[in-house]
Protein backbone atom coordinates (compact mmCIF):
# COMPACT_ATOMS: atom_id res chain seq x y z
CA UNK A 1 0.00 0.00 0.00
CA UNK A 2 2.95 2.31 0.77
CA UNK A 3 4.87 1.75 -2.42
CA UNK A 4 1.05 2.35 -4.52
CA UNK A 5 0.83 5.34 -2.22
CA UNK A 6 4.13 6.62 -3.61
CA UNK A 7 2.87 5.85 -7.40
CA UNK A 8 -0.41 8.23 -6.28
CA UNK A 9 2.07 11.46 -6.03
CA UNK A 10 4.69 10.47 -8.47
CA UNK A 11 1.77 10.42 -10.86
CA UNK A 12 0.55 13.68 -9.44
CA UNK A 13 -3.06 11.77 -8.55
CA UNK A 14 -3.87 14.32 -5.78
CA UNK A 15 -2.97 17.30 -7.61
CA UNK A 16 -5.31 16.86 -10.34
CA UNK A 17 -7.93 16.04 -7.96
CA UNK A 18 -7.95 19.15 -5.96
CA UNK A 19 -7.91 21.34 -9.22
CA UNK A 20 -10.31 19.38 -10.56
CA UNK A 21 -12.68 19.57 -7.25
CA UNK A 22 -11.90 23.64 -6.88
CA UNK A 23 -12.86 24.05 -10.73
CA UNK A 24 -16.29 22.54 -10.64
CA UNK A 25 -16.86 24.14 -7.23
CA UNK A 26 -16.38 27.32 -8.83
CA UNK A 27 -18.43 26.39 -11.77
CA UNK A 28 -21.36 25.37 -10.15
CA UNK A 29 -21.40 28.34 -8.16
CA UNK A 30 -21.65 30.51 -11.26
CA UNK A 31 -24.29 27.94 -12.45
CA UNK A 32 -26.48 28.50 -9.27
CA UNK A 33 -26.59 32.32 -10.01
CA UNK A 34 -27.38 32.14 -12.98
CA UNK A 35 -30.25 29.32 -12.36
CA UNK A 36 -31.59 31.40 -9.77
CA UNK A 37 -32.07 34.32 -12.03
CA UNK A 38 -33.41 32.51 -14.99
CA UNK A 39 -35.85 30.01 -12.80
CA UNK A 40 -34.11 26.73 -13.74
CA UNK A 41 -35.87 23.95 -12.10
CA UNK A 42 -33.97 21.76 -9.90
CA UNK A 43 -33.45 18.63 -12.11
CA UNK A 44 -31.06 20.55 -14.35
CA UNK A 45 -28.80 21.56 -11.03
CA UNK A 46 -28.83 17.39 -10.38
CA UNK A 47 -27.77 16.81 -14.16
CA UNK A 48 -24.75 19.55 -13.59
CA UNK A 49 -23.66 17.92 -10.07
CA UNK A 50 -24.03 14.21 -11.78
CA UNK A 51 -21.95 15.14 -14.98
CA UNK A 52 -19.23 17.29 -13.01
CA UNK A 53 -19.07 13.90 -10.82
CA UNK A 54 -18.15 11.46 -13.60
CA UNK A 55 -16.01 14.00 -14.99
CA UNK A 56 -14.05 13.77 -11.56
CA UNK A 57 -13.42 9.90 -12.41
CA UNK A 58 -12.54 10.72 -16.05
CA UNK A 59 -9.66 13.44 -14.78
CA UNK A 60 -8.39 10.60 -12.47
CA UNK A 61 -8.10 7.74 -14.96
CA UNK A 62 -6.57 10.85 -17.23
CA UNK A 63 -4.37 11.84 -14.46
CA UNK A 64 -3.28 8.01 -14.06
CA UNK A 65 -2.16 7.60 -17.30
CA UNK A 66 -0.51 10.54 -17.99
CA UNK A 67 1.36 10.07 -14.74
CA UNK A 68 2.85 7.01 -16.67
CA UNK A 69 6.17 8.46 -18.04
CA UNK A 70 8.73 8.55 -15.78
CA UNK A 71 6.80 6.45 -13.31
CA UNK A 72 6.81 2.68 -13.43
CA UNK A 73 4.36 0.89 -15.17
CA UNK A 74 1.22 -0.14 -13.78
CA UNK A 75 1.16 -3.30 -11.96
CA UNK A 76 -1.87 -6.02 -12.18
CA UNK A 77 -2.55 -4.77 -8.13
CA UNK A 78 -2.98 -1.42 -9.14
CA UNK A 79 -5.08 -2.28 -11.90
CA UNK A 80 -7.62 -3.67 -9.73
CA UNK A 81 -7.41 -1.10 -7.23
CA UNK A 82 -8.22 1.20 -9.69
CA UNK A 83 -10.88 -0.66 -10.93
CA UNK A 84 -12.66 -0.65 -7.69
CA UNK A 85 -11.94 2.59 -7.25
CA UNK A 86 -14.06 3.50 -10.15
CA UNK A 87 -16.45 1.04 -9.80
CA UNK A 88 -17.34 2.38 -5.80
CA UNK A 89 -17.84 6.05 -7.59
CA UNK A 90 -19.94 4.44 -10.60
CA UNK A 91 -22.31 2.56 -7.81
CA UNK A 92 -22.03 5.80 -5.91
CA UNK A 93 -23.21 7.77 -9.56
CA UNK A 94 -25.95 5.36 -10.10
CA UNK A 95 -27.30 5.32 -6.77
CA UNK A 96 -27.50 9.36 -6.83
CA UNK A 97 -29.03 9.52 -10.23
CA UNK A 98 -31.77 6.95 -8.87
CA UNK A 99 -32.51 9.48 -5.79
CA UNK A 100 -32.41 12.20 -8.22
CA UNK A 101 -35.63 10.67 -10.48
CA UNK A 102 -37.19 9.67 -7.22
CA UNK A 103 -37.31 12.93 -5.84
CA UNK A 104 -39.38 13.81 -9.05
CA UNK A 105 -42.12 11.99 -7.46
CA UNK A 106 -43.65 11.79 -3.79
CA UNK A 107 -45.03 9.00 -2.12
CA UNK A 108 -48.66 10.88 0.09
CA UNK A 109 -51.59 9.31 2.39
CA UNK A 110 -54.45 10.57 0.24
CA UNK A 111 -56.69 12.52 3.00
CA UNK A 112 -58.76 9.86 5.08
CA UNK A 113 -57.83 6.87 3.19
CA UNK A 114 -55.50 3.98 4.15
CA UNK A 115 -53.93 4.07 0.35
CA UNK A 116 -50.69 5.52 -1.23
CA UNK A 117 -50.62 7.75 -3.90
CA UNK A 118 -47.62 8.43 -6.10
CA UNK A 119 -48.38 11.54 -8.06
CA UNK A 120 -45.60 12.29 -10.96
CA UNK A 121 -44.16 15.77 -10.07
CA UNK A 122 -42.20 17.52 -12.53
CA UNK A 123 -43.29 19.99 -10.41
CA UNK A 124 -42.95 23.82 -12.22
CA UNK A 125 -41.60 26.74 -9.74
CA UNK A 126 -44.35 28.93 -11.04
CA UNK A 127 -47.08 26.42 -9.46
CA UNK A 128 -49.19 26.98 -6.19
CA UNK A 129 -52.30 26.00 -4.66
CA UNK A 130 -54.50 28.04 -2.57
CA UNK A 131 -55.61 25.90 0.78
CA UNK A 132 -59.32 26.27 2.35
CA UNK A 133 -59.16 29.40 4.47
CA UNK A 134 -60.06 28.63 7.69
CA UNK A 135 -62.96 30.21 9.36
CA UNK A 136 -62.27 32.35 12.02
CA UNK A 137 -65.75 33.84 12.40
CA UNK A 138 -68.20 33.33 15.56
CA UNK A 139 -71.18 32.92 13.24
CA UNK A 140 -70.44 29.18 10.89
CA UNK A 141 -72.83 30.25 8.74
CA UNK A 142 -69.81 32.66 7.24
CA UNK A 143 -67.86 29.15 6.17
CA UNK A 144 -69.54 29.93 2.69
CA UNK A 145 -67.38 33.24 2.59
CA UNK A 146 -63.98 31.97 3.49
CA UNK A 147 -64.38 29.28 0.82
CA UNK A 148 -66.02 32.17 -1.71
CA UNK A 149 -62.48 33.83 -0.88
CA UNK A 150 -60.45 31.38 -1.05
CA UNK A 151 -62.32 30.06 -4.77
CA UNK A 152 -61.62 33.83 -6.12
CA UNK A 153 -57.87 34.17 -5.46
CA UNK A 154 -58.04 31.21 -7.06
CA UNK A 155 -59.61 32.63 -10.37
CA UNK A 156 -57.55 35.37 -10.06
CA UNK A 157 -54.57 33.39 -10.04
CA UNK A 158 -55.70 31.22 -12.82
CA UNK A 159 -56.37 33.79 -15.46
CA UNK A 160 -52.03 34.39 -15.51
CA UNK A 161 -51.19 31.77 -18.36
CA UNK A 162 -47.87 31.58 -16.65
CA UNK A 163 -48.35 30.10 -13.50
CA UNK A 164 -49.66 26.59 -12.74
CA UNK A 165 -52.65 26.69 -10.50
CA UNK A 166 -54.67 24.10 -9.01
CA UNK A 167 -58.52 24.02 -8.68
CA UNK A 168 -60.44 24.42 -5.22
CA UNK A 169 -61.78 21.11 -5.80
CA UNK A 170 -58.65 19.49 -5.24
CA UNK A 171 -57.28 21.77 -2.20
CA UNK A 172 -60.81 21.68 -0.41
CA UNK A 173 -59.77 18.20 1.09
CA UNK A 174 -57.11 19.69 3.29
CA UNK A 175 -57.80 21.86 6.25
CA UNK A 176 -56.01 25.32 6.01
CA UNK A 177 -52.75 25.54 8.39
CA UNK A 178 -51.93 21.55 7.49
CA UNK A 179 -49.35 19.49 9.55
CA UNK A 180 -47.55 18.50 6.39
CA UNK A 181 -46.77 21.10 3.57
CA UNK A 182 -44.47 19.51 1.85
CA UNK A 183 -46.41 16.35 1.29
CA UNK A 184 -49.45 18.57 0.35
CA UNK A 185 -47.55 19.86 -1.96
CA UNK A 186 -46.01 16.73 -3.78
CA UNK A 187 -49.46 15.25 -3.92
CA UNK A 188 -51.01 18.32 -5.54
CA UNK A 189 -48.20 18.37 -7.45
CA UNK A 190 -46.80 21.92 -6.65
CA UNK A 191 -43.87 24.32 -5.82
CA UNK A 192 -46.02 26.60 -3.74
CA UNK A 193 -48.53 26.73 -1.07
CA UNK A 194 -51.03 29.75 0.03
CA UNK A 195 -52.73 28.77 3.57
CA UNK A 196 -55.07 31.88 4.89
CA UNK A 197 -57.37 32.41 7.67
CA UNK A 198 -60.79 34.69 7.43
CA UNK A 199 -62.60 36.50 10.57
CA UNK A 200 -65.48 38.79 9.76
CA UNK A 201 -67.21 40.94 11.86
CA UNK A 202 -70.48 42.85 10.40
CA UNK A 203 -68.90 44.44 7.57
CA UNK A 204 -64.92 44.73 8.74
CA UNK A 205 -63.15 41.57 7.51
CA UNK A 206 -59.66 40.24 8.76
CA UNK A 207 -57.48 38.31 5.95
CA UNK A 208 -54.39 36.93 7.05
CA UNK A 209 -52.49 34.82 3.82
CA UNK A 210 -48.93 33.26 4.21
CA UNK A 211 -46.94 31.93 1.04
CA UNK A 212 -45.17 28.67 1.40
CA UNK A 213 -42.47 27.05 -0.23
CA UNK A 214 -43.60 23.40 -0.81
CA UNK A 215 -40.25 21.55 -0.77
CA UNK A 216 -38.76 23.23 2.31
CA UNK A 217 -42.07 24.58 4.57
CA UNK A 218 -40.28 27.69 4.70
CA UNK A 219 -42.18 31.11 4.56
CA UNK A 220 -42.03 33.29 1.05
CA UNK A 221 -44.42 36.11 2.46
CA UNK A 222 -47.42 37.21 4.73
CA UNK A 223 -49.52 39.35 5.43
CA UNK A 224 -52.74 40.66 7.27
CA UNK A 225 -55.12 42.98 5.52
CA UNK A 226 -57.77 44.74 7.79
CA UNK A 227 -60.62 45.72 5.55
CA UNK A 228 -64.23 47.15 5.27
CA UNK A 229 -66.32 44.40 3.51
CA UNK A 230 -66.69 47.13 0.53
CA UNK A 231 -62.47 46.52 0.08
CA UNK A 232 -62.54 42.74 -0.50
CA UNK A 233 -62.26 42.47 -4.14
CA UNK A 234 -59.18 44.72 -3.49
CA UNK A 235 -57.90 42.19 -1.38
CA UNK A 236 -58.20 39.36 -3.62
CA UNK A 237 -56.01 41.16 -6.00
CA UNK A 238 -53.46 42.49 -3.72
CA UNK A 239 -53.00 39.05 -2.97
CA UNK A 240 -52.91 37.73 -6.52
CA UNK A 241 -50.53 40.15 -7.69
CA UNK A 242 -48.04 39.93 -5.04
CA UNK A 243 -48.14 36.19 -5.84
CA UNK A 244 -47.71 36.92 -9.15
CA UNK A 245 -44.53 39.06 -8.40
CA UNK A 246 -43.13 36.83 -5.53
CA UNK A 247 -43.35 33.80 -8.80
CA UNK A 248 -41.71 35.70 -10.92
CA UNK A 249 -44.98 35.13 -13.09
CA UNK A 250 -44.75 37.05 -16.36
CA UNK A 251 -48.03 39.07 -16.71
CA UNK A 252 -49.63 40.60 -19.96
CA UNK A 253 -51.61 43.79 -20.30
CA UNK A 254 -55.05 41.94 -20.00
CA UNK A 255 -53.45 39.78 -17.38
CA UNK A 256 -52.91 42.69 -15.15
CA UNK A 257 -56.22 43.95 -15.75
CA UNK A 258 -57.87 40.53 -15.35
CA UNK A 259 -56.68 40.41 -11.67
CA UNK A 260 -57.71 43.69 -10.21
CA UNK A 261 -61.10 43.63 -12.19
CA UNK A 262 -64.20 43.73 -9.87
CA UNK A 263 -66.49 41.62 -11.09
CA UNK A 264 -69.97 43.95 -9.01
CA UNK A 265 -69.64 46.73 -7.69
CA UNK A 266 -72.53 45.40 -4.96
CA UNK A 267 -71.07 43.18 -1.92
CA UNK A 268 -74.83 42.11 -1.03
CA UNK A 269 -74.45 40.52 -4.53
CA UNK A 270 -71.26 39.29 -4.05
CA UNK A 271 -71.93 37.53 -0.91
CA UNK A 272 -75.40 36.04 -2.96
CA UNK A 273 -73.14 34.57 -5.79
CA UNK A 274 -70.65 32.95 -3.07
CA UNK A 275 -74.05 31.00 -1.40
CA UNK A 276 -74.98 29.98 -4.60
CA UNK A 277 -71.33 28.85 -5.74
CA UNK A 278 -71.05 26.90 -2.43
CA UNK A 279 -74.66 24.83 -2.82
CA UNK A 280 -73.81 24.86 -6.78
CA UNK A 281 -70.62 22.52 -5.93
CA UNK A 282 -72.60 20.15 -3.46
CA UNK A 283 -74.24 18.79 -6.99
CA UNK A 284 -77.39 17.45 -5.71
CA UNK A 285 -81.04 17.83 -7.06
CA UNK A 286 -82.11 20.07 -3.75
CA UNK A 287 -78.71 21.79 -3.61
CA UNK A 288 -78.64 23.00 -7.49
CA UNK A 289 -82.11 24.48 -6.88
CA UNK A 290 -81.18 26.38 -3.97
CA UNK A 291 -78.00 27.56 -5.80
CA UNK A 292 -80.27 29.03 -8.89
CA UNK A 293 -82.31 30.87 -6.31
CA UNK A 294 -78.67 32.65 -4.66
CA UNK A 295 -77.40 33.32 -8.28
CA UNK A 296 -80.93 34.93 -9.19
CA UNK A 297 -81.17 37.15 -5.98
CA UNK A 298 -77.62 38.33 -6.97
CA UNK A 299 -79.06 39.05 -10.37
CA UNK A 300 -81.91 40.94 -8.54
CA UNK A 301 -79.47 43.00 -6.79
CA UNK A 302 -76.66 43.97 -9.70
CA UNK A 303 -78.01 42.69 -13.35
CA UNK A 304 -75.01 43.61 -14.41
CA UNK A 305 -72.81 40.71 -12.42
CA UNK A 306 -71.91 38.59 -15.25
CA UNK A 307 -70.45 35.73 -13.50
CA UNK A 308 -73.95 35.68 -11.36
CA UNK A 309 -75.54 34.60 -14.81
CA UNK A 310 -72.88 32.22 -15.08
CA UNK A 311 -73.74 30.68 -12.38
CA UNK A 312 -77.10 30.29 -13.25
CA UNK A 313 -75.95 28.67 -16.14
CA UNK A 314 -74.43 26.57 -14.48
CA UNK A 315 -77.05 24.98 -12.46
CA UNK A 316 -79.92 25.17 -14.82
CA UNK A 317 -77.37 22.94 -17.44
CA UNK A 318 -76.79 20.57 -14.42
CA UNK A 319 -80.27 20.03 -13.52
CA UNK A 320 -81.87 17.14 -15.93
CA UNK A 321 -78.29 15.02 -14.95
CA UNK A 322 -78.93 14.98 -11.20
CA UNK A 323 -83.16 14.84 -11.87
CA UNK A 324 -83.70 18.23 -10.54
CA UNK A 325 -85.60 19.67 -13.69
CA UNK A 326 -86.75 18.37 -17.34
CA UNK A 327 -83.88 19.61 -20.41
CA UNK A 328 -86.79 21.22 -22.31
CA UNK A 329 -87.51 23.31 -19.09
CA UNK A 330 -83.51 23.74 -18.03
CA UNK A 331 -81.90 24.25 -21.29
CA UNK A 332 -83.40 26.80 -22.76
CA UNK A 333 -82.58 28.98 -19.26
CA UNK A 334 -79.08 27.87 -19.00
CA UNK A 335 -78.54 29.28 -22.76
CA UNK A 336 -80.35 32.58 -21.74
CA UNK A 337 -78.30 32.94 -19.12
CA UNK A 338 -74.89 32.05 -20.54
CA UNK A 339 -75.58 34.51 -23.33
CA UNK A 340 -76.35 37.52 -20.56
CA UNK A 341 -72.85 36.64 -19.22
CA UNK A 342 -71.31 36.36 -22.73
CA UNK A 343 -73.23 40.34 -23.07
CA UNK A 344 -72.50 41.48 -20.26
CA UNK A 345 -68.22 40.23 -20.40
CA UNK A 346 -67.50 38.62 -23.26
CA UNK A 347 -63.77 37.32 -22.08
CA UNK A 348 -65.16 35.57 -19.06
CA UNK A 349 -63.78 31.72 -19.91
CA UNK A 350 -66.35 30.34 -17.80
CA UNK A 351 -69.10 31.84 -19.06
CA UNK A 352 -67.58 30.57 -22.96
CA UNK A 353 -67.67 26.98 -20.88
CA UNK A 354 -71.16 26.55 -19.59
CA UNK A 355 -72.36 27.87 -23.02
CA UNK A 356 -70.72 25.13 -24.77
CA UNK A 357 -71.81 22.80 -22.09
CA UNK A 358 -75.20 23.98 -22.54
CA UNK A 359 -74.46 23.37 -26.66
CA UNK A 360 -73.45 20.08 -25.78
CA UNK A 361 -76.41 18.68 -23.44
CA UNK A 362 -78.48 20.48 -26.58
CA UNK A 363 -77.03 18.03 -28.76
CA UNK A 364 -75.67 21.15 -30.79
CA UNK A 365 -71.88 19.57 -30.72
CA UNK A 366 -69.80 21.27 -33.23
CA UNK A 367 -70.64 25.15 -31.52
CA UNK A 368 -69.71 23.23 -28.35
CA UNK A 369 -66.05 23.03 -29.74
CA UNK A 370 -65.63 26.12 -30.95
CA UNK A 371 -66.85 27.81 -27.33
CA UNK A 372 -64.99 25.84 -25.63
CA UNK A 373 -61.60 26.51 -27.29
CA UNK A 374 -62.59 30.01 -27.07
CA UNK A 375 -62.52 29.07 -23.12
CA UNK A 376 -59.13 27.51 -23.07
CA UNK A 377 -58.04 30.44 -24.84
CA UNK A 378 -58.78 32.71 -22.29
CA UNK A 379 -57.95 30.58 -19.54
CA UNK A 380 -55.63 27.92 -20.09
CA UNK A 381 -55.95 27.03 -16.63
CA UNK A 382 -59.65 26.53 -16.48
CA UNK A 383 -59.77 22.78 -15.64
CA UNK A 384 -63.30 22.75 -16.19
CA UNK A 385 -63.20 23.95 -19.65
CA UNK A 386 -60.55 20.98 -20.26
CA UNK A 387 -62.62 18.34 -18.71
CA UNK A 388 -65.97 19.24 -20.30
CA UNK A 389 -64.33 19.80 -23.69
CA UNK A 390 -62.71 16.55 -23.50
CA UNK A 391 -65.47 14.57 -22.09
CA UNK A 392 -68.73 16.06 -23.13
CA UNK A 393 -67.36 17.32 -26.70
CA UNK A 394 -64.30 15.81 -28.41
CA UNK A 395 -65.56 12.42 -26.56
CA UNK A 396 -68.57 12.48 -28.51
CA UNK A 397 -67.43 13.74 -31.76
CA UNK A 398 -65.06 10.13 -31.20
CA UNK A 399 -61.76 12.43 -31.03
CA UNK A 400 -60.32 10.62 -28.24
CA UNK A 401 -56.82 11.10 -28.49
CA UNK A 402 -57.56 15.21 -28.24
CA UNK A 403 -60.35 14.37 -25.19
CA UNK A 404 -58.13 12.07 -23.36
CA UNK A 405 -55.41 15.28 -23.60
CA UNK A 406 -57.61 17.68 -22.56
CA UNK A 407 -58.83 15.54 -19.85
CA UNK A 408 -55.10 14.79 -18.36
CA UNK A 409 -54.65 18.42 -18.23
CA UNK A 410 -57.37 19.02 -16.39
CA UNK A 411 -56.46 16.43 -14.05
CA UNK A 412 -53.22 18.17 -13.64
CA UNK A 413 -54.75 21.29 -12.85
CA UNK A 414 -57.29 19.30 -10.53
CA UNK A 415 -55.49 16.25 -9.60
CA UNK A 416 -57.92 15.00 -6.96
CA UNK A 417 -61.30 16.02 -8.01
CA UNK A 418 -63.47 12.88 -8.44
CA UNK A 419 -65.54 13.96 -11.43
CA UNK A 420 -62.77 14.68 -13.93
CA UNK A 421 -61.12 11.58 -12.72
CA UNK A 422 -63.95 9.75 -13.64
CA UNK A 423 -64.87 11.39 -16.78
CA UNK A 424 -60.80 10.38 -17.67
CA UNK A 425 -62.04 6.87 -17.20
CA UNK A 426 -65.68 6.96 -18.69
CA UNK A 427 -64.23 8.62 -21.97
CA UNK A 428 -61.55 5.48 -22.27
CA UNK A 429 -64.26 2.94 -22.07
CA UNK A 430 -65.97 4.64 -24.91
CA UNK A 431 -62.68 4.78 -26.68
CA UNK A 432 -62.73 0.92 -25.80
CA UNK A 433 -59.50 0.69 -23.81
CA UNK A 434 -61.41 -0.80 -20.98
CA UNK A 435 -58.81 -2.26 -18.96
CA UNK A 436 -57.18 1.36 -18.75
CA UNK A 437 -60.67 2.81 -17.93
CA UNK A 438 -60.96 0.27 -15.17
CA UNK A 439 -58.04 0.65 -13.74
CA UNK A 440 -58.32 4.31 -13.93
CA UNK A 441 -61.78 4.05 -12.04
CA UNK A 442 -60.75 1.82 -9.54
CA UNK A 443 -58.00 4.35 -9.09
CA UNK A 444 -60.45 7.10 -8.44
CA UNK A 445 -62.66 4.72 -5.72
CA UNK A 446 -59.67 4.57 -3.80
CA UNK A 447 -59.86 8.12 -3.05
CA UNK A 448 -62.99 8.19 -2.59
CA UNK A 449 -64.84 4.27 -2.14
CA UNK A 450 -68.42 6.23 -1.52
CA UNK A 451 -68.51 8.00 -5.25
CA UNK A 452 -71.19 7.18 -7.11
CA UNK A 453 -70.67 8.22 -10.54
CA UNK A 454 -67.23 6.09 -10.60
CA UNK A 455 -69.40 3.03 -9.43
CA UNK A 456 -71.66 4.26 -12.55
CA UNK A 457 -68.65 3.79 -14.94
CA UNK A 458 -66.95 0.82 -13.90
CA UNK A 459 -69.94 -0.64 -14.08
CA UNK A 460 -69.79 0.15 -17.57
CA UNK A 461 -66.33 -0.76 -17.91
CA UNK A 462 -66.82 -4.11 -16.28
CA UNK A 463 -70.39 -4.94 -18.38
CA UNK A 464 -68.26 -4.09 -22.03
CA UNK A 465 -65.75 -6.86 -20.99
CA UNK A 466 -68.57 -9.36 -20.53
CA UNK A 467 -68.12 -9.37 -16.49
CA UNK A 468 -72.10 -8.94 -15.86
CA UNK A 469 -71.94 -10.22 -12.42
CA UNK A 470 -69.19 -7.62 -11.32
CA UNK A 471 -71.48 -4.97 -13.57
CA UNK A 472 -74.24 -5.61 -11.50
CA UNK A 473 -72.88 -4.87 -8.62
CA UNK A 474 -71.10 -1.70 -9.67
CA UNK A 475 -74.76 -0.12 -10.61
CA UNK A 476 -76.57 -1.86 -7.65
CA UNK A 477 -73.76 0.34 -5.20
CA UNK A 478 -74.00 3.44 -7.59
CA UNK A 479 -78.08 2.94 -6.80
CA UNK A 480 -77.68 2.69 -3.20
CA UNK A 481 -75.96 5.87 -3.13
CA UNK A 482 -77.43 8.41 -5.24
CA UNK A 483 -80.96 7.61 -6.08
CA UNK A 484 -80.08 8.75 -10.14
CA UNK A 485 -82.86 6.82 -12.34
CA UNK A 486 -79.88 6.60 -14.93
CA UNK A 487 -78.36 3.51 -12.58
CA UNK A 488 -81.60 1.81 -13.09
CA UNK A 489 -81.54 2.08 -16.83
CA UNK A 490 -78.40 0.61 -17.07
CA UNK A 491 -78.85 -2.02 -13.83
CA UNK A 492 -81.99 -3.47 -16.10
CA UNK A 493 -80.22 -3.68 -19.14
CA UNK A 494 -77.37 -5.57 -17.33
CA UNK A 495 -79.77 -7.87 -16.08
CA UNK A 496 -81.67 -8.14 -18.75
CA UNK A 497 -78.36 -9.28 -20.88
CA UNK A 498 -77.58 -11.62 -18.09
CA UNK A 499 -80.74 -13.47 -18.34
CA UNK A 500 -82.52 -12.43 -15.46
CA UNK A 501 -85.65 -10.92 -17.22
CA UNK A 502 -88.13 -11.04 -14.43
CA UNK A 503 -85.66 -8.37 -12.37
CA UNK A 504 -85.38 -6.30 -16.01
CA UNK A 505 -89.15 -6.27 -16.07
CA UNK A 506 -88.91 -4.92 -12.71
CA UNK A 507 -86.83 -2.59 -12.86
CA UNK A 508 -88.69 -1.12 -16.03
CA UNK A 509 -91.91 -0.71 -13.81
CA UNK A 510 -89.94 1.32 -11.15
CA UNK A 511 -88.76 3.57 -14.12
CA UNK A 512 -92.33 4.39 -15.44
CA UNK A 513 -93.78 4.75 -11.81
CA UNK A 514 -90.66 7.45 -10.97
CA UNK A 515 -91.47 9.17 -14.14
CA UNK A 516 -94.96 10.21 -12.82
CA UNK A 517 -93.06 11.72 -9.92
CA UNK A 518 -90.07 13.20 -11.41
CA UNK A 519 -87.53 13.65 -14.63
CA UNK A 520 -86.38 10.25 -16.23
CA UNK A 521 -85.11 10.64 -19.46
CA UNK A 522 -86.39 8.33 -22.34
CA UNK A 523 -82.70 6.78 -22.83
CA UNK A 524 -82.98 5.33 -19.56
CA UNK A 525 -86.10 3.28 -20.98
CA UNK A 526 -84.15 2.22 -24.18
CA UNK A 527 -81.82 0.36 -22.21
CA UNK A 528 -83.44 -1.74 -20.60
CA UNK A 529 -85.17 -2.61 -23.68
CA UNK A 530 -82.10 -3.13 -25.45
CA UNK A 531 -80.91 -5.37 -22.59
CA UNK A 532 -84.64 -6.90 -23.24
CA UNK A 533 -83.86 -7.74 -27.02
CA UNK A 534 -86.60 -5.35 -28.04
CA UNK A 535 -84.72 -2.74 -30.56
CA UNK A 536 -87.80 -1.05 -32.04
CA UNK A 537 -88.85 0.47 -28.75
CA UNK A 538 -85.46 1.20 -27.74
CA UNK A 539 -85.24 3.16 -31.08
CA UNK A 540 -88.65 5.07 -30.30
CA UNK A 541 -87.64 5.81 -27.24
CA UNK A 542 -83.77 7.22 -28.23
CA UNK A 543 -85.82 9.39 -30.67
CA UNK A 544 -87.91 10.22 -27.72
CA UNK A 545 -84.71 11.54 -26.05
CA UNK A 546 -83.36 13.08 -29.06
CA UNK A 547 -87.09 15.07 -29.02
CA UNK A 548 -86.78 16.41 -25.67
CA UNK A 549 -83.18 17.33 -26.23
CA UNK A 550 -82.21 14.96 -23.48
CA UNK A 551 -78.16 15.04 -24.84
CA UNK A 552 -76.77 14.14 -20.84
CA UNK A 553 -76.33 10.57 -22.60
CA UNK A 554 -77.97 10.96 -25.85
CA UNK A 555 -74.89 12.85 -27.12
CA UNK A 556 -72.59 10.03 -27.06
CA UNK A 557 -74.65 7.82 -29.52
CA UNK A 558 -72.05 7.57 -32.24
CA UNK A 559 -69.25 6.41 -29.29
CA UNK A 560 -71.29 4.21 -27.17
CA UNK A 561 -70.41 0.57 -27.01
CA UNK A 562 -73.87 -0.29 -25.40
CA UNK A 563 -75.46 0.94 -28.73
CA UNK A 564 -73.15 -0.97 -31.04
CA UNK A 565 -76.23 -3.88 -31.74
CA UNK A 566 -78.24 -0.86 -33.54
CA UNK A 567 -75.62 0.27 -35.75
CA UNK A 568 -76.72 -0.31 -39.56
CA UNK A 569 -80.11 0.09 -38.62
CA UNK A 570 -81.14 3.01 -40.69
CA UNK A 571 -83.50 4.65 -37.97
CA UNK A 572 -80.35 4.65 -35.73
CA UNK A 573 -78.29 6.05 -38.75
CA UNK A 574 -80.50 8.87 -39.01
CA UNK A 575 -80.58 9.46 -35.41
CA UNK A 576 -76.99 9.56 -35.18
CA UNK A 577 -76.83 12.30 -38.16
CA UNK A 578 -79.30 14.26 -36.46
CA UNK A 579 -77.03 14.20 -33.26
CA UNK A 580 -73.76 14.64 -34.57
CA UNK A 581 -74.22 16.09 -38.27
CA UNK A 582 -73.38 14.24 -41.22
CA UNK A 583 -72.25 10.95 -40.70
CA UNK A 584 -68.61 10.74 -39.11
CA UNK A 585 -66.48 7.65 -37.94
CA UNK A 586 -65.14 7.86 -34.42
CA UNK A 587 -61.38 9.14 -34.89
CA UNK A 588 -58.67 8.63 -33.15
Amino acid sequence: MNEFLQRLKQRKLVQWSLAYVAAAFALLQGIDIVAQRFGWPEQTMRLVIIALSVGLFVTIVLAWYHGERGAQRVTGTELIILALLLALGGGFLWRFAISSRELTTKSVMVPNENKTAVVPARIPDKSIAVLPFANLSHDPDNAYFAAGIQDEIITRLSKIADLKVISCTSTQRFKSSPDDVPAIAGQLGVANILEGSIQRTADQVRVNVQLIKGATDTHLWADTFDRHLNDIFAVESEIAKTIAATLQAKLSGSEQNAIVAKPTENTEAYQLYLKGRFFWNKRTGQNLNKAADYFNQAIAVDPKYALAHVGLADAYVLMPFYGAGAPRDCYPKAKAAADKALELDDSLAEAHTSLAQVFCYHLELHPAVREFERAIELNPNYPTAHQWYGSSGLAALGQFDKAIAELKRAIELDPLSLVINTDLGNTLYRARRYDEAIAQMRKTLEMDPGFYYAHWNLGSALAATGALGPAIEEYQKARSLNDDPSMLGLLGRALAVSGNRTEAMKILEQLNTLSQQRYVSAYSFAMVHLGLGDKEEALRYLEKAYEDRAGELLRYINVEPVLDPLRGNPRFEALVQKVVGPKVEARQ
